[in-house]
C-alpha cells in the first residue's frame, strides 16, 4: 500500500486522539459519582442513537446482519474489558499518566501486524516507534514505577484489549462494511456494560446530563474516526498517531485538575511528539516522491 494511501488515516487518527482525549476526560469526571462500569454503559448507550442514525443514512439494518459473527463478538467482549479496566485506571490516575501507560498498544500493534497482517515496517519506522515509546518511558519516570500498581496494570490490560481489536478492525475492513463494524462494537458494548452495571446501578444525576451527551458525541464522533483510520491504512502507519493526544491531556489535566507536569513528562512529550513528528514528515515526502 502507497504512503499517500495511508495519509487519510493518519489525519483521521490525530482527529480520534483528540476527540477521544475530550471524552476520557468527561468519563473520568463521571466516574467520581459512578462506578467504573456504569461510566462505560453510560458512554455507549450515549453514542447508540448516533450510531443507529448513521447506519440509518448510510446503509440499512439488514446488512448490518451479513457480517464475520465470531470476530464482531470478539470485539464486542474486548470492548467492555479495554473501556472497564481504562476508566477503572483513569479513575485513579491522572489522564497523562494513563495515556503513557496506554501508549504500550502502538508497539504491540506494530509487533503483531508483521505475523498476523503480513505488513512491512520499515526501519525507520521501527526507530520513531521505539524514540516514541522512549519518551514514554521517561513521563513514566526511570523506574518504571507507576505500571506496577494495580491501577496502572489495569490500563495495561486494557491497551492489550485494544491491541487485539485494532488487528481485528484490519481483518474485519477486508470483508465487512465500516457501518457494521461500529454498529456492532457499540451495540454490543452498550448492551453488554449496562447488563453488568444494572445490579448496582446509581440513578443519574441530572447535572450530568450534558456531560453524558457530550461523551456520547464525541465517543461517536472518535470511533468514527478510528475505525476510518484502521480499515483504510496500515496499521502499523497508523497506530503511531495515537501518541498526538499527549497534547490533549496535558491541557485538560492542567484545565480541570490543575494537575502541573513535571520536567520528566515536558521532557517525554517532546520525545514522543518529535517521534510523531518525523513520521508524518515521512509519510509526506513518500507522497511527494510518487506524485512530484
Amino acid at each position: 500500500m502507497g504512503a499517500n494511501k495511508n495519509l487519510p488515516g493518519i489525519i483521521a487518527m490525530v482527529a480520534a486522539a483528540a476527540l477521544f482525549t475530550v471524552m476520557d476526560a468527561g468519563m473520568k469526571l463521571l466516574a467520581e459519582h459512578y462506578s467504573p462500569m456504569q461510566v462505560t454503559a453510560l458512554r455507549s448507550l450515549a453514542s447508540l442513537p448516533l450510531v443507529y442514525v448513521y447506519v440509518a443514512w448510510r446503509s440499512s439494518f439488514a446488512a448490518m446482519l451479513r457480517v464475520r459473527w465470531p470476530l464482531h463478538m470478539l470485539r464486542g467482549a474486548l470492548a467492555v474489558v479495554m473501556l472497564y479496566t481504562f476508566v477503572y485506571g483513569l479513575r485513579q490516575l491522572p489522564m497523562t499518566e494513563t495515556y503513557t501507560i496506554f501508549y504500550v498498544a502502538p508497539l504491540l500493534i506494530t509487533a503483531l501486524s508483521v505475523p498476523l497482517l503480513g505488513e512491512r515496517v520499515g526501519a525507520a519506522r521501527w526507530l520513531a516507534i521505539v524514540i516514541g515509546l522512549a519518551g514514554v518511558l521517561i513521563v513514566l519516570r526511570p523506574t518504571g514505577a507507576g505500571v506496577f500498581t494495580l491501577a496502572g496494570l489495569a490500563v495495561v490490560a486494557s491497551a492489550v484489549c485494544y491491541t487485539i481489536s485494532a488487528i481485528a478492525v484490519r481483518i474485519l475492513g477486508r470483508t465487512d462494511s465500516m457501518e457494521s463494524l461500529m454498529f456492532w462494537l457499540i451495540s454490543m458494548l452498550a448492551f453488554g456494560s449496562a447488563a453488568l452495571a444494572w445490579p448496582h446501578w446509581q440513578t443519574v444525576r441530572p447535572q450530568d446530563a450534558w456531560l453524558i451527551t457530550g461523551v456520547g458525541i464525541t465517543g461517536f464522533c472518535g470511533q468514527w474516526g478510528i475505525t476510518y483510520a484502521f480499515r483504510h491504512g496500515e496499521v502499523s502507519a497508523i497506530a503511531p498517531f495515537e501518541y498526538t493526544s499527549i497534547v490533549w491531556t496535558l491541557g485538560l489535566d492542567r484545565l480541570l485538575w490543575q494537575t502541573v507536569p513535571d520536567h520528566y513528562t515536558l521532557l517525554g512529550a517532546a520525545i514522543i511528539i518529535g517521534a510523531g513528528v518525523f513520521l508524518v514528515r515521512r509519510e509526506r515526502l513518500h507522497i511527494e516522491a510518487e506524485h512530484p
